[in-house]
Order: structure tokens, then C-alpha cells, then sequence
């Protein structure tokens, strides 16, 4: 059934760029086009994880590019499709326009995605990773016209890509350390370079995901429309980095140090950024905390052995949190703003959205019987077995979650007196843009299918239930909760979920503004890149200005093939005239001569037009070309390999 698993790939994939190429031509029928790709994805996604096809393509070497699905993968698939899906038709249903660029990228989005879940090798892998990135950087500039997105999403893109290295260090050092391109291989490399492998794909995993001290990067991430955030920071990319380190955690293991330090870097997240959630006063940016707080949780189980939590909550985080975030974005559709004064009562207003986005935060917050009670148990159960300090570190975290939940649903379903909510929407309303005063009805079926799942999906980490899950991680072994452990988080989050609806949560100005670690990463890796991008771009001027140059000179080249033309005419007469031919014969003679120059001459005057043509300054356009030779290269080599 490889069949399934190349269209789960190729439809979107085909399906993206036709609808980018096509542009507005295709406006009215992008969505509908969208919505059937992405239904036809998630059905070969559930035949794909039914049947676990592998399939091998030539890529750089002949056996480079491999893809297979095994039980992470089979669990991750209809999961990200699904999500997907869901995501599509609510932006269908809100009507985010342009429609044919937003669903093109949005369906090559996803279909890089599968290639990155499926991927067993390294070639594959980093095409994906590629694709990913640069669509995801597309997408969170999606409104290019406002004057904030595009440099979020240009600080957003240069830490994640400078994360990526890693990958690149890693592939590197596994082809030195001749281990080959697969990514079962990789712990088996011998010496140092095993170390260097683990240490480069640790980064590329903590980048993606969120991680301390990568953490920043998503909050200039929530430029984005809410779609975007709904797909992007939860189900896939950010996503991808806890799965990659699942992926790899033999790997982690076998260096020694990485698994510990990942596991604690995940503790720290889940800690530090839950603090930063809690102290927010935009709800996308407490979203965007608690998604780089929740996925520490995976981190932390990727770095203690435990798949079958990981998953479990990599599944669970990723209904809940695209619930919220749809939620997010339809409320700041419908009043125009994200802050949370303006936003007091209003699940009220809307009954159906207010209801969804309580389940979510109930889930988020940690509460029985909810998803993310279950999973988020799992993997403390695991770190009470290794080390009690991971332990109460998932505490900390799971409380704070508590925490920053209960502190939205204090405000969203606060019930203010009738003149207050007069004055919130004559004051606090349309701050940030024009509202719509409305949630499509089409738009909240999405909701309530992800509220289900948002409370159902906890069953695959209940103790003795989730047999079969674990059998098909292979995570038998692996400790499951028991019921005092249960118990005493579930005692933890009410109480703290109590004291925050009765009291209110602190207020830490460090905290809400990220504890500075923007700045702190501007100033040692945003400004110099930039800075370097600077210099290049002087350079690309100076070169620019001598290709101009080359220009000119191929024109006055073909100027002095113009004369010569002119003289070799002129010279073909006398000729003509000396051999004593008639003047038919000269004159045969001297229009060939004229033909074979003036072809020449014309040739050399297009040549330098196209030089100076391909000079154009944008990026795009470079990138572009670079792909293309790219592309053209790798095809040249599966040719004749």
C-alpha cells in the first residue's frame, strides 16, 4: 500500500502549488478545491497508518530518500490530517482571503509536514525540514501589508533556521562518521561523532519546539492569522520538534547526556514559560506560552525514554490547543482584539465558541477526566521512576498550567454588569482591527468536533487501557500512573485552578515580557545575522554592479559585430565585384554573411539583457533560481548515478 502514503504526500503537495501558481484565478474555487485535498489526505492517512507502507526513492544516493510509517508515525498521521482538515474549513467558513495563496501554502505546508513524520533517512528529513520552514515563515507573514508581521515573521524564521543547523552539523557529522543516512543508524555512530550528532539534532529539536532559550520565537509567531497559529502550534511545526526528538531518542540515550539534558531543559520550559503564560494580558500570548510550556512535557519524555506519553500528549496538546486557538482567532475576527479587558464575558456572547474554549482550558488546565490530565500523568509517571527532581519540576509545570487556564476562563466567562459591556465594546473593541461583530455558524463545527477530541483523546494513557497504544510504540515497559499519583495532580491542578478564580493571578513585568529573552537573543544572534544579511546584500550590490557592467560590455560587443557586419559587407561586394560574379551571386553570398552575423549579433544583445534581468534585488527571486539549479542537480544526479 505504498500507493497511500505517496498520495498522502502528493495530493496536498500538487494540490498547494497549483493553487499558489493559479493566484486569484482560482479564488472561489481555492477552498472548496482546499477542503477535498485535505479530506483525501486524512483518508490515506488512516490506510497508510492501517497498513505501514515503506517506500524508497532515489534522492542524492539511491536509496536517500526513505519514508515508512511505523507506530509513531501511524499515530501521528491521521492526527496532523485531521487537524489540518478541521483547520481549513474553519478558515473556509471565516473566509481569510487571499484564498488561493492562503490554502496553497497551507496544503504544501502540510504535505512537508507528512514527508517530516514519515521520513527515515536524512535526505528526507532535511527536504522536509526545508519545505516546512519556509512555508511556515510565508504563513506567519501572511498579511505582509501590516507593518509588525513581517518582522516577526523575520525574527520567527532566523532563530528556527539558525536552530536548524543542527540538522546540518548532525547529517554532517553522520557522513563522517560513516553511519549512513538512516535515522535508526545514527546511534550507532562510533566515537565523538556520535556526540556531535546527538548534539546538533537536540538543537534542531529544541528550536522547533519552543524551547529554553529558543522560546521567544513564538510569541513574534502569533502575527500570524488564527488558522495559521491553530495548524502551525499544534499539531505540526512546533510540534515536529518534540516529535523529531521522540523520533531520536535512542540516539539521546546513547550519547549519555543528551536524553538527561533534554529532559531538563523540558522541566525548565514547562516551569518558566507556564510562568510567562500566566502573566499575559493578550490571550494568543498566553496561548503561545503555555504551547512552548505543554510541549516541555514532551521534551521531558523524549529525554526520559517515555514514547507512549510523549505521544499521548503530542496527540492530546494538539486538539486542544488548535481548539483554542480557532477560538482566539474567531473572537478577534468578530470584536477586534486579542486583549484579554476587552474579551471579559465573552464566551457569554457567543455560547458555542465560550463552551468549546471552556472544554479546551479545562483540558489544558490539567483536570479529570480530560485529555491532557492523562497524558501529562504518563510522563510524570515515567520521571518518578528516573529522577523525583524531573518529578516535582512536572509539578510545578502541571500546576502552573492549572494556573494560566483557570486565568482564562476567569475573564472569558466573567458575567460584567450590562454597562460594562456597553463600555468594553465602545472603549476596548476594534484596537487592533476592524471586527466583524460574528462568528460564521459553518465555523463552529471545527470547534466542536476538536472540544470531543479535546476530552477524549486522554483514553490512549489511561492505566490499563492503553495496552494496545503501548504495544504499538513499543512502549510495554514503560511505568504507567497509578492511581495516588492520579490522585495528587488532579488535587493540585483544582486547588490552584480554585485559588486563580477566586484571587487572580500575580502580576511579574519580567515574566510578561518574556524574561527578556528576546533582547537577549536579538543581541547575540538576530542582529548579527542580520548584520551579516546586510554585508551580503552590499556585496550582491557590488556584484550586481559588475554584471551590469558585463552587460554593457556584451552590448558593445555586439555593437562592434554590428560595424563588422557592416565591413564584411562591404568587403563581400569587392570580393564579388574582383571574382568578376554576377550580381545575383554576390548578392546570395552577402545575405547569408548578413543572416549568420545579424543571428550573432542578436543572440549576444539578448544574452546581456537576460544578465542584467536576472539582477533583480528580491530574495524571492534568488531563492528561486537557487531551487531550481537545486532541483535540476539532484535530477541530474538520479539520471545518471
Amino acid at each position: 500500500m505504498s500507493a497511500a502514503l505517496l498520495l498522502m504526500i502528493g495530493l496536498p503537495a500538487f494540490a498547494g502549488v497549483f493553487l499558489l501558481l493559479a493566484g486569484r484565478r482560482l479564488a472561489r474555487a481555492a477552498t472548496g478545491l482546499s477542503i477535498t485535498v485535505a479530506s483525501l489526505t486524512l483518508a490515506t492517512a488512516v490506510v497508510a497508518a492501517a497498513t505501514a507502507p515503506a517506500v524508497v526513492l532515489p534522492f542524492v544516493s539511491p536509496d536517500g530518500a526513505a519514508l515508512a510509517v511505523d507506530g509513531l508515525t501511524a499515530v501521528l498521521l491521521p492526527t496532523v490530517a485531521a487537524v489540518a482538515l478541521l483547520v481549513l474549513v474553519f478558515a473556509g467558513a471565516e473566509g481569510l482571503r487571499p484564498e488561493g495563496r492562503f490554502h496553497g501554502l497551507m496544503l504544501l505546508f502540510t504535505a512537508a509536514v507528512m514527508v517530516t513524520v514519515t521520513a527515515t533517512s536524512l535526505p528526507a528529513l532535511l527536504a522536509a525540514w526545508e519545505i516546512m520552514g519556509a512555508t511556515s515563515y510565508a504563513l506567519i507573514g501572511f498579511r505582509w501589508q501590516e507593518a509588525r508581521t513581517m518582522p516577526a515573521g523575520l525574527v520567527a524564521f532566523a532563530v528556527t533556521r539558525a536552530a536548524d543547523l543542527g540538522i546540518y552539523a548532525a547529517a554532517g557529522a553522520a557522513v563522517v562518521a560513516g553511519s549512513g543516512w538512516r535515522l535508526e543508524d545514527l546511534a550507532a555512530a562510533d566515537g565523538p561523532w556520535l556526540h556531535v550528532i546527538a548534539a546538533g539534532m537536540l538543537i534542531a529539536g529544541l528550536g522547533k519546539a519552543a524551547q529554553l532559550p529558543f522560546s521567544f520565537w513564538l510569541s513574534r509567531a502569533m502575527e500570524g492569522p488564527g488558522p495559521v497559529s491553530a495548524l502551525l502550534h499544534s499539531a505540526a511545526m512546533v510540534a515536529m520538534g518534540g516529535y523529531l526528538l521522540l523520533r531520536l531518542e535512542p540516539l539521546l540515550l546513547a550519547s549519555g547526556w543528551a536524553g538527561p539534558a533534554a529532559a531538563w531543559i523540558g522541566a525548565a520550559t514547562a516551569v518558566v514559560l507556564g510562568i510567562v503564560a500566566l502573566t499575559q494580558s493578550d490571550l494568543k500570548q498566553l496561548l503561545a506560552a503555555s504551547t512552548a510550556a505543554q510541549l516541555g512535557f514532551v521534551v521531558l519524555a523524549a529525554g526520559l525514554g517515555a514514547t507512549a506519553g510523549g505521544a499521548a500528549q503530542l496527540i492530546a496538546h494538539a486538539a486542544t490547543k488548535a481548539l483554542l486557538f480557532l477560538v482566539a482567532g474567531a473572537w478577534l475576527t468578530a470584536v477586534g482584539t486579542k486583549q484579554f479587558p476587552a474579551l471579559r464575558g465573552i464566551g457569554r456572547r457567543w455560547p458555542v465558541a465560550g463552551a468549546a474554549f471552556l472544554l479546551g482550558a479545562l483540558s489544558l488546565a490539567g483536570l479529570p477526566p480530560l485529555s491532557l490530565w492523562w497524558a501529562k500523568d504518563a510522563i510524570l509517571a515515567a520521571a518518578l521512576h528516573i529522577h523525583p527532581a524531573l518529578y516535582a519540576a512536572g509539578l510545578i509545570g502541571a500546576a502552573l498550567a492549572a494556573a494560566y487556564s483557570a486565568k482564562m476562563i476567569a475573564i472569558v466567562w466573567a458575567a460584567p454588569s450590562r454597562q460594562e459591556r456597553t463600555d468594553t465594546e465602545q472603549r476596548l473593541w476594534d484596537t487592533e482591527q476592524a471586527g466583524t461583530r460574528g462568528i460564521p455558524s459553518a465555523a463552529t463545527a471545527p470547534l466542536v468536533v476538536l472540544a470531543v477530541a479535546a476530552a477524549v483523546l486522554g483514553i490512549l494513557a489511561v492505566p490499563g487501557l492503553s495496552e494496545p497504544f503501548r504495544r504499538l510504540l513499543n512502549a510495554e515497559a514503560e511505568a504507567e500512573s497509578t492511581v495516588w499519583e492520579l490522585a495528587a495532580s488532579a488535587v493540585i491542578a483544582l486547588v490552584v485552578a480554585g485559588l486563580v478564580l477566586r484571587r487572580g493571578t500575580p502580576s511579574i513585568a519580567a515574566a510578561s515580557h518574556w524574561f527578556g529573552l528576546e533582547r537577549i537573543s536579538a543581541a547575540v544572534l538576530v542582529r548579527p545575522m542580520f548584520v551579516t544579511a546586510e554585508a551580503l546584500a552590499r556585496l550582491d550590490g557590488r556584484l550586481n554592479a559588475a554584471v551590469t557592467g558585463a552587460g554593457r560590455m556584451l552590448g558593445d560587443a555586439a555593437n562592434r559585430a554590428g560595424s563588422l557586419d557592416v565591413r564584411l559587407n562591404a568587403g563581400v561586394n569587392g570580393v564579388g565585384r574582383v571574382l568578376g560574379r554576377t550580381g545575383a551571386e554576390t548578392d546570395t553570398l552577402d545575405h547569408a554573411v548578413d543572416r549568420t552575423l545579424g543571428v550573432i549579433t542578436r543572440g549576444t544583445a539578448s544574452l546581456g539583457h537576460l544578465v542584467r534581468r536576472a539582477q533583480t534585488g528580491a530574495i524571492a527571486d534568488y531563492y528561486a533560481g537557487a531551487a531550481m539549479v537545486t532541483v535540476a542537480a539532484f535530477i541530474f544526479l538520479i539520471v545518471v548515478r
